[in-house]
C-alpha cells in the first residue's frame, strides 16, 4: 500500500467557492451516506494551477446503484465502463466508482480462449470512456473493467501523474498517491507506469499528453516524448469515432493551434489526418481566430457548433466541395456529400449544415443585397451559424452587427415554421343551457351530428327499409 501524499487546506489554493455547487451538493450527499467521495482528475488539477475547471468529475466507493438511490436525477450510462451521470439542467455531473487496478496479462494471453480462463486487463482510467481491447463483447472483459477497488488503485488507473489529484470537501485536503503535485510544480507531463505499456493499452493517450502539454504550457517527460516517437503508428489503430470526438475538444478548447502544432511535432497528426501533414498557412490562421473567440468566454459558447468547428479546418484546406447544397438523387451526388478526412468519420448531417453556412455567407457581406434575402435568410436553419461564422472568420464588423441584431430579433420573436401557418378558426359556439341534452354537460356547445348519405344515390334518403 502506498503512503500519499496529504497537502492540508493551508498549504493548497483550492476554496471551496471555486466548486460548482451541484458538484459540492453531490460530494455531501455521498460522504453524508457514509462512502469515500473526492473531487477528481482535471478539475482538481485545474484549480491548483488557478484555472476554471470545464468539468467537475467525482470519484467515490459507492456502486453505480448505490448512486442512482441516492439522486432521482441520476442515470447509469455505459457498458464496459458503469458511470454516473447526475443531471442538473444542461449541466451533468460524472461521477466514476473508484476501479480496481487490474494488471495487463501477457502478450499471448490476450487471444480469447472460451475454454481457458484468461483475464482482460481494465487499464483505462476512469475518465476515459473507451479503451482498446481484443474482444469488447467478452464477458469477462465486462466484468473486469467494472472490479471496483479503493482510491489509492483508482488513482493508479489514470493516465497520467497531474490527473490523479484528489481533493477532500471534509479535510479541504489535497491527496496525491502518485507524485502529481510535484510534476504540476515542474510543470511536467508524466506517465503512470511505463509510458510504452500504457501506449500499447491505449493510443489515444498518445494524443491526450499531446493535448496536455499544448493546454497547460508543460513538456513532456523523456520516457513519454521516447515512447510516443516509438509507438506513434498506434494511433491509427484507435477507434475513429474516439479520435473526431478528441479532435472536437480540441477545438473547443481554446488552444486548438497550439495542440494541433504540437500533434505535427510529434508526428502524430499527419498519421490520423494525412492532409495535415503539410498544413498550409490558412490553416494556423483559422485555429487562432477560433481561439481568440473562444477565450472571450469563460464556457464553451453554444455557438461553437459541430460544423463550425468542422469547417475551421476544412475550409483553409478547400477539401469541401464548392457546390450548392440541395437534395441528392443519384448514387454520384449522394457520393459527393461524403468528405474524407483522414481517418477522421465526419457526420454528414455537419457537412450539409457548413455547406449551407457557405453558401449564404457572400449574401451577408453584400451591400446591395435584396430586400426580400434580408427578410428571408433570418429564418433558414443555418442562419445562426452564418452569424457565427462570420464573427469568428469574417472581416466585416458593420455587416456582422446588423445580423446579429436580425438574430436577436429572430430569437426574441420566433415566426411560425412556415409562412402560411395560422391558428385555425373556431366559431363562437353560444353556451349550451342548464339541463339542454341528456348526459351533455352544462356549458359545452352541442355537436351537429352529420347525416349519413345512403347507398343507392346521391340524395339524403337511407334506402329502402
Amino acid at each position: 500500500m502506498t503512503e500519499p501524499r496529504i497537502v492540508p487546506r493551508a498549504e493548497h489554493p483550492i476554496s471551496r467557492r471555486d466548486i460548482d455547487p451541484d458538484a459540492l451538493r453531490v460530494l455531501q450527499r455521498l460522504q453524508q451516506s457514509h462512502h469515500a467521495a473526492y473531487l477528481v482528475g482535471g478539475g482538481v488539477r485545474d484549480l491548483l494551477l488557478g484555472r476554471h475547471p470545464k468539468d467537475f468529475d467525482i470519484g467515490t466507493s459507492a456502486h453505480p446503484h448505490q448512486i442512482k438511490k441516492l439522486f432521482r436525477n441520476c442515470w447509469i450510462i455505459g457498458r464496459r465502463f458503469r458511470l454516473a451521470h447526475i443531471k442538473f439542467g444542461q449541466k451533468t455531473i460524472e461521477v466514476a466508482t473508484f476501479r480496481k487496478n487490474v494488471p495487463e496479462p501477457p502478450q499471448e494471453a490476450q487471444t480469447l480462449d472460451p475454454s481457458a480462463p484468461s483475464m482482460v486487463a481494465a487499464t483505462s482510467p476512469a475518465d476515459e470512456p473507451q479503451v482498446v481491447a481484443s474482444s469488447p463483447m467478452d464477458p469477462r472483459q465486462l466484468h473486469h473493467e467494472n472490479s471496483f477497488g479503493t482510491a489509492e488503485e483508482d488513482a493508479f488507473r489514470r493516465d497520467f501523474t497531474i490527473n490523479a489529484l484528489f481533493y477532500d470537501i471534509a479535510t479541504f485536503a489535497v491527496i496525491d498517491y502518485v507524485g502529481g503535485l510535484e510534476d504540476l510544480k515542474h510543470r511536467l507531463i508524466r506517465s503512470i507506469g511505463d509510458p510504452n505499456l500504457r501506449f500499447k493499452e491505449d493510443p489515444v493517450r498518445m494524443l491526450r499528453a499531446a493535448v496536455f502539454a499544448a493546454r497547460l504550457g508543460f513538456q513532456l517527460d523523456e520516457p513519454v516524448a521516447d515512447a510516443i516517437e516509438e509507438h506513434g503508428e498506434l494511433i491509427t489503430t484507435a477507434s475513429p469515432s474516439r479520435l473526431i470526438e478528441e479532435y472536437l475538444k480540441i477545438l473547443r478548447s481554446g488552444y486548438a493551434e497550439a495542440t494541433f502544432r504540437e500533434l505535427h511535432r510529434l508526428r502524430l497528426l499527419e498519421l490520423m489526418t494525412p492532409e495535415l501533414k503539410t498544413a498550409p498557412p490558412a490553416l494556423w490562421e483559422s485555429l487562432a481566430r477560433l481561439d481568440r473567440w473562444r477565450r472571450q468566454s469563460p464556457t464553451h459558447p453554444a455557438e461553437m457548433t459541430n460544423p463550425i468547428l468542422i469547417g475551421a479546418l476544412l475550409v483553409p484546406l478547400g477539401t469541401l466541395a464548392r457546390q450548392a447544397p440541395g437534395p441528392r438523387t443519384s448514387a454520384t451526388d449522394r457520393a459527393m456529400d461524403r468528405v474524407s478526412f483522414g481517418m477522421l468519420p465526419i457526420a454528414r448531417k455537419d457537412i450539409e449544415r457548413l455547406r449551407h453556412v457557405l453558401t449564404i455567407l457572400p449574401r451577408l457581406t453584400d451591400p446591395e443585397i435584396p430586400a426580400r434575402l434580408v427578410r428571408s435568410l433570418p429564418g433558414r436553419p443555418s442562419f445562426p451559424d452564418a452569424v457565427t461564422w462570420l464573427e469568428i472568420f469574417g472581416d466585416a464588423p458593420e455587416a456582422l452587427e446588423r445580423w446579429k441584431l436580425a438574430l436577436a430579433q429572430r430569437v426574441a420573436s420566433p415566426e411560425p415554421s412556415h409562412p402560411h401557418h395560422r391558428q385555425p378558426h373556431h366559431p363562437q359556439h353560444p353556451p349550451a343551457e342548464p339541463g339542454a341534452g341528456a348526459g351533455i354537460p352544462s356549458g359545452r356547445p352541442r355537436r351537429r351530428r352529420r347525416r349519413r348519405r345512403g347507398r343507392g344515390g346521391s340524395g339524403g334518403g337511407s334506402g329502402p327499409a
